[in-house]
């Protein structure tokens, strides 16, 4: 495989030549990708690519891999302090009047973690981003802790890690892993990592990876044993650190990083749900992070999610001077940079929605059938601590009006991380009064928009293969049986069943569906309710229902921010149902272990 346009030049040292490729303008800050075990540079094209537009992105071989050529003899050949001087020559050559922001992944990270904070190469790195690689010298520590003060919870920890870490002590065996790179384990090694790792189909890993893999075991042998018997005392980074975790890694614990802030004091923590090789599964997303922490590390402002005051009185502000949250709350480490689209954006739960993803650090599309509201939430969402917000207007029942959405987000913005499917509408009266042109409108809304949310997203997240989550709307009336709303509850009711469905098939996918039920909250959507069995005529009769709706519900004062916390924190999590407010939770109580108790109140003759 070849990286598209890519410049490649040699750079000799301690005894080796390294193959060095650069794309971008060199007049730009240098972003320089090491590669782990056991690639070559080519695992970071797509994420190159896309780094180019803005960066002079430099990749190299490490040595014994690729186009580099082998130390000769191979033991001795791999250490950390020879894989350094490597780093150094390759920046030397490339950029030797400014610092480079280094980006690591597996191996390549933790070589990135003893050029970041070994002191012979101070001044020289401007921000790391490390992902599936710890420093050794860390591990080190992070072992003879639990090991000299061993709590039950701290042996667990050593003892999960350890069984994560079973192919390292076969790469220790003498001749066995060469002759299984370079036999059957090589050859079916794309395989493995499509069915395991998920990762596309295409001309990666390279045709060198028996050889590559071959020599780089050798890292392990010259590195490992050493380093976690005897790891530095002073191995703290000097520069600001990203650190990417990735939730389904199945080699590395995430409790490994406990503690990495008294070793790295600037540090940002991203997670995201995927495996291990995220540079082949979610280059978009690692692009974007790149790119923020880099531009705010050139441009002397704080980096997202350190904690540092910003700008005048310790506010933090975005690019241009105004005012943002920043991406410091509790979920910036699980949604920062992920992408976020909310239907119903421009008022209410959806607006809160999207601004509780943006204070989180989210890219958002805000979704609203009223383009200046849309518009207006996105000018929002940039405020409060989005990267990027944009606004687009579709009506969620127009089925090809949804496709055309569909088809332009995945173009210019792409693959959602998370949908909420949040657009409704309200219609009270009863079964009787209510028209086949009403159930047709509330319909259409609040099950059909959903419907074609979850079938044009969803499937483009099936498709990725890498995960994402469906939050879906319904409400405490999909449970709780009403006289006054049999169409409304019906629809949130289908609603609630459909998100069940969707959960059990698309659970295999790695793919989360969650159903937000919350009861009374303040909204607008009381002032937009249609009454059935009202006449058009009689306008003043409607409006005084409404009026009356809107004052219970402010008297009940629960505000929208409150459903937007419960829409994040069940992404976190993965919940299936989340009632949210008291009378929410008690009605899921009652309708599960009192059925009867429902019924009778569902008799009750509402309020005029």
């Amino acid at each position: 495989m070849t990286l598209h346009g890519a410049r490649e030049r040699r750079v000799r040292t301690g005894g080796v030549e390294l193959c060095v490729a650069e794309l971008g303008d060199p007049a730009r800050p240098t972003v320089v990708l090491v590669h782990g075990y056991p690639d070559s540079k080519e695992v970071w094209s797509e994420v190159a690519g896309r780094l180019a537009e803005r960066f002079h992105v430099v990749l190299y071989d490490v040595r014994g891999h690729g186009g580099s050529t082998a130390p000769r003899p191979l033991r001795g050949g791999f250490t950390l302090e020879k894989l350094t001087d490597d780093f150094l020559a390759v920046v030397d050559a490339v950029s030797p009047d400014r610092p480079v922001h280094l980006v690591g992944h597996d191996w390549g990270s933790v070589q990135g973690w003893e050029f970041t904070t070994a002191g012979r190469t101070e001044g020289r790195i401007a921000s790391f981003t490390s992902m599936s690689g710890p420093s050794l010298d860390h591990f080190g520590h992070w072992i003879k802790e639990r090991v000299s003060r061993p709590t039950p919870r701290g042996v667990g920890q050593l003892l999960g890690q350890g069984a994560r870490s079973w192919y390292v002590y076969l790469l220790h065996t003498p001749v066995l892993p060469e002759l299984a790179w370079r036999g059957p384990l090589g050859r079916r090694w794309p395989k493995v990592l499509r069915r395991l790792e998920k990762v596309p189909t295409g001309d990666y890993p390279t045709p060198s990876l028996p050889t590559d893999a071959a020599h780089g075991a050798w890292l392990y042998r010259d590195n490992i044993r050493p380093r976690l018997r005897r790891p530095r005392a002073d191995a703290y980074a000097h520069a600001p650190v990203q650190l990417v975790v990735p939730l389904g890694d199945a080699f590395l614990s995430e409790r490994l990083y406990d503690g990495l802030e008294s070793w790295a004091p600037r540090l940002v923590r991203r997670a995201l749900p995927a495996k291990h090789w995220v540079p082949r599964t979610r280059p978009d997303l690692l692009a974007a992070w790149i790119t923020e922490f880099a531009t705010a590390t050139e441009g002397g402002r704080p980096t997202p999610g350190d904690g540092r005051p910003a700008t005048e009185g310790g506010r933090p502000t975005t690019e241009d001077g105004r005012p943002t949250t920043g991406v410091r709350g509790p979920y910036a480490e699980r949604f920062g940079g992920q992408l976020v689209l909310v239907t119903g954006a421009g008022s209410g739960i959806g607006r809160a929605t999207a601004l509780a993803f943006a204070g989180a650090g989210a890219r958002v599309v805000a979704v609203d059938r009223d383009p200046e509201s849309a518009a207006r939430t996105a000018e929002l969402s940039r405020d409060a601590g989005a990267p990027e917000a944009w606004a687009e207007t579709a009506d969620v029942s127009d089925e090809q009006a949804m496709e055309r959405l569909a088809a332009k987000v995945a173009v210019e913005y792409g693959v959602v991380d998370v949908l909420v499917n949040n657009a409704g509408v309200g219609l009270s009266g009863s079964f009787l009064d209510t028209t086949v042109e009403d159930w047709r409108k509330v319909l259409d809304v609040n099950l059909w928009g959903v419907i074609h949310g979850c079938r044009l997203f969803g499937k483009q997240m099936a498709e990725r293969g890498q995960g994402g989550h469906i939050v879906n709307t319904a409400s405490a009336a999909a449970y709780l049986p009403s006289k006054a709303l049999p169409a409304y509850s019906t629809s949130k009711a289908a609603v609630l069943m459909l998100s069940e469905c969707l959960r059990a098939e698309l659970a295999g996918r790695g793919i989360g569906v969650s159903a937000i039920c919350p009861g009374f909250v303040n909204t607008s959507i009381t002032s937009t309710a249609r009454f059935a069995g009202v006449d058009a005529e009689e306008t003043e009769e409607e409006e005084r229902r409404r009026k009356k709706t809107a004052r219970l519900y402010g008297l009940r004062n629960y505000p929208p921010e409150k459903v937007a916390e419960a829409v994040l924190r069940a992404v976190a999590r993965n919940e299936a149902v989340v009632p949210v407010t008291a009378e929410a939770r008690g009605g899921r109580f009652l309708s599960r272990f009192a059925p009867g108790v429902v019924r009778a109140l569902a008799r009750a003759e509402p309020p005029s």
